[in-house]
């Protein structure tokens, strides 16, 4: 058997090339959107791929069924639930798919219908021999993670409340995979970083046996119990995960690889003005804040760059990238792997456009943990502290006169009115709501990064704003949303919750 993981660590994201060495045969699963290091491993192994497999329709990036089928004439398959805008083979619970020269030999994957991350999810059971007892593994999808499951509040939109997703999640994991040899090794479609799930861990592949001891969601529980844990502190979804899974439903235009067109200033700014084009800023956060284009978001190529991008620029829009030079082509296709195509071009050496045009530029203003204390900070209220209460671990030693940590059961007591008007700068934590419950600085309010772009309008422009997240990285992108949204005070605290904690031990 040839069997393959490919981990893409800037989208936490995994596909698998299984192949039968004996007949050549082979399928792909989960694949990315940009197919050449398939197509080269498969053809080096002496490979042909005749079935691309979707675990279920993603959402957090533009999948490449599409491009493979039309590289290599595969069929593309989905579990039986799936509907879909092209035509699919759909894979009944239990099916078996023989990459042998016949059913009684050879590699066999078996489709396992495991709904409550999406309706049509499916997991892959991986024997090398039909009868092997022990299978070699087990592609699961979104379903289960190492450490982690599947989020059940996907299709939340699509009338599907998480509630009842989260019991059929349960019922997948116990009716299913549980029932598999602790031997079994696992690999699943996403691994930590992911916004597929909440805890997700670093290893990439694990064994049922081991995530039935070690992973949270597995522990013996009622369903009830289950449902309450997994519906709880997700992370907010980013504004695009919507976007990418009507595309992947409905079908998408193939890849366009290859580097996009320079631009002079002129012809940027143009294209900012009369094309409705974003200027994307992909640097370095230490050269961005140092000096950017009036008006241009950001993040950067060294993080989780299409995941954030997709977070504070709307599917569809137009873009101008900002790029050091030579990354520009990376910077395209990781935006082309969420889908995010329109490219106009890139500004050519946007260094020496900086220092020659001091009249277009910004700088970020950026203060340190021991400059909290000097600010004057609105008087936490009521709608601040929301459904998550009190953050369980503040850090007391930064707080001000002006400021009052939420008690456990509500606001500080000497909070003004709720219908007093508002003063003092907004302390903003645009971490997830799991990381804001273990832990957050007063009178801090938590508008996770993904969201931000959609709930500036519960944020004063008039008054000064101070964003911090874990180490500095998400703030600066979200400054940088602000500042291109009209509000002229912003700063964000370098190291972010991690530099305040240490500071004050």
């Amino acid at each position: 058997m040839h069997f393959a993981q490919y981990y893409l660590d800037c989208l936490s994201q995994a596909s698998y090339l299984i192949g039968d060495e004996t007949t050549g045969r082979a399928v792909l699963v989960d694949p990315r959107r940009d197919i050449d290091d398939y197509l080269h491993d498969a053809e080096a192994a002496g490979l042909r791929i005749e079935l691309v497999i979707e675990t279920h329709i993603h959402a957090d990036f533009l999948s490449g069924h599409l491009e493979l089928a039309r590289a290599t004439d595969a069929a593309i398959a989905f579990g039986e639930a799936a509907e879909t805008g092209f035509p699919i083979r759909r894979l009944r619970d239990g099916e078996r798919i023989s990459l042998g020269a016949d059913d009684t030999e050879g590699v066999t994957l078996t489709a396992l219908a495991t709904p409550g991350h999406t309706l049509e999810s499916i997991c892959l059971v991986i024997r090398e021999h039909p009868d092997d007892e022990v299978p070699f593994g087990v592609l699961t999808g979104d379903t289960l993670f190492v450490g982690d499951v599947g989020r059940p509040d996907l299709l939340s939109a699509a009338g599907h409340s998480p509630h009842d997703m989260a019991a059929r999640l349960y019922r997948s994991l116990h009716t299913k995979l549980l029932t598999l040899p602790d031997a079994t090794r696992v690999f699943p479609a996403h691994g930590a970083g992911s916004a597929c799930g909440r805890s997700l861990s670093t290893e990439t592949s694990s064994t049922i046996g081991d995530q039935r001891r070690l992973n949270y969601a597995l522990q013996p529980m009622p369903e009830a119990d289950f449902v309450r844990l997994v519906t709880a502190g997700q992370p907010a979804t980013p504004g695009y995960f919507a976007h990418d899974a009507a595309l992947n439903r409905d079908g998408h235009p193939l890849l366009d690889p290859g580097p996009p067109a320079a631009l002079t200033l002129d012809e940027t700014l143009a294209a900012r003005d009369r094309q409705g084009a974003v200027l994307l800023d992909c640097r370095p956060s230490t050269a961005y804040t140092r000096a950017h284009l009036a008006g241009s978001l950001h993040t950067s190529l060294d993080t989780r760059f299409a995941e954030y991008a997709g977070s504070v620029v709307a599917p569809g829009t137009p873009l101008v990238l900002i790029a050091d030079p030579g990354t520009e082509e990376e910077a395209r296709l990781r935006l082309a792997r969420i889908g995010y195509d329109r490219v106009l071009g890139h500004l050519s050496d946007p260094a020496a456009v900086l220092e020659r045009t001091p009249a277009l530029t910004r700088h970020s203003r950026r203060i340190h943990h021991d400059e909290l204390s000097e600010l004057s900070l609105e008087q936490p209220q009521p709608a601040d502290v929301g459904e998550l209460g009190a953050p369980a671990a503040a850090v007391p030693a930064v707080a001000v006169p002006a400021v009052g940590a939420p008690a456990a059961d509500g606001p500080a007591a000497d909070a003004p009115a709720a219908d007093a008007p508002a003063t003092g700068a907004q302390l903003i934590d645009v971490r997830n709501p799991a990381e804001y419950e273990a832990g957050a600085l007063p009178g801090a309010r938590n508008i996770p990064l993904a969201g931000l772009a959609q709930r500036l309008t519960e944020l004063d422009p008039a008054r000064p704003v101070v964003l911090y997240c874990r180490s500095g990285g998400r703030s600066v992108i979200a400054a940088a949303l602000l500042e291109a949204r009209g509000f002229g005070d912003v700063c964000d605290v370098v190291g972010g919750y991690e530099a305040v904690a240490a500071a004050v031990g």
